[in-house]
């Protein structure tokens, strides 16, 4: 039987986040992917402009094989989401993987799951991990396998993720070949998908559109 995958939607929740390792991790017959939330619906992403169905709620999916938990802005409220935290709690103890794209882990964060762990979110929320007993770090991708948890960086971060968890699951070639699929060879023409990188500029560009989304 495929692998059951769940990605949770809510909303004001960036679609890349989740959509970017759907697209690799659904190359594969052996994955099956729905898309999960509150209630089964469309699901707006945090410009309004997109929506996404959710097939299914938490409760349909009690013990999914992987999570993907993408970020967003609507991750705040999910902080203090009894429902959702348990849920994360309860699904976790039994995933091969449980793994989170940008705000994601703050999610993963409050539900306990990252507590003494190093992780990693998008650059600008680093220092919210601190607050539930994670250590932030700025790599791409962190990975616990121990503890069956895999934390990628803003956004773009979840394919990079992705398919270094296709290669945990099913070797290097379904990875290789799920990139091939998706042509993922990036060659941006700027230098600047880091804030370590980013000049000044650009930086304060990004925060004036974060404050006009949130």
């Amino acid at each position: 039987m495929p692998l059951q995958l769940v990605i949770p939607l809510f909303p004001k929740f960036t679609a890349l986040d989740g959509i970017g390792p759907y697209e690799v991790l659904q190359r594969t017959p052996d994955i099956e992917v729905t898309f999960i939330g509150h209630q089964v619906g469309p699901i707006r992403s945090d410009n309004g402009m997109l929506a996404i169905e959710a097939d299914g709620t938490f409760e349909d999916f009690p013990t999914p094989d992987l999570i993907v938990f993408p970020g967003g802005a609507g991750t705040h409220p999910l902080m203090t989401d009894a429902r959702v935290l348990q849920w994360v709690q309860s699904a976790h103890q039994n995933t091969t993987f449980t793994t989170s794209v940008c705000t994601g882990s703050l999610v993963l964060a409050a539900a306990g799951l990252l507590d003494g762990l190093t992780a990693t979110t998008h650059w600008a929320t680093r220092d919210t991990l601190t607050t539930y007993g994670s250590t932030p770090v700025s790599e791409r991708v962190v990975e616990h396998l121990d503890q069956r948890i895999i934390t990628a960086a803003g956004v773009s971060s979840g394919i990079d993720m992705a398919l270094r968890l296709m290669e945990l699951l099913f070797g290097k070639v379904a990875a290789e070949a799920s990139q091939l699929m998706i042509e993922y060879d990036p060659q941006p023409p700027f230098d600047s998908g880091a804030i370590e990188k980013a000049n000044d500029e650009a930086i304060a560009q990004a925060f004036e559109w974060f404050g006009q989304r949130n």
